[in-house]
């Protein structure tokens, strides 16, 4: 199982996770959002490009338009944004924290 991260403050916050993880993530990967957060996950709110969206009632779901999506928890509140891309050609880094002298593949793809 996988936990939220906690805010500075001690708190649990609302966080959407995306499959593959690969940035920027686009629409052709059959990208699957994930929202994790306090709460039941048919508690879940989705918003695309800041409006309220017709998929709610589960954690997760495969994006099917390109946007920018969020995701409200009632105890954890909304979460950051993902942007979902569809261009044609797209550099790609890992989803993950890089430091400083750390290898990294990049994947160039059309």
């Amino acid at each position: 199982a996988r936990w939220c991260p906690l805010s500075p403050a001690g708190a649990q916050t609302t966080q959407l996770l995306v499959e593959p993880r690969w940035m920027p993530a686009v629409l052709w990967d059959r990208v699957t959002l994930t929202c994790q957060g306090l709460g039941t996950p048919s508690a879940t709110t989705w918003y695309k490009d800041g409006q309220r969206w017709w998929q709610e009632g589960s954690d997760h779901f495969i994006v099917k338009e390109s946007g920018t999506y969020q995701c409200d928890r009632p105890g954890t509140g909304l979460s950051p944004n993902a942007s979902i891309l569809n261009d044609r050609l797209v550099l790609q880094v890992p989803a993950r924290a890089l430091l400083e002298g750390d290898t990294v593949t990049l994947r160039c793809r059309r």
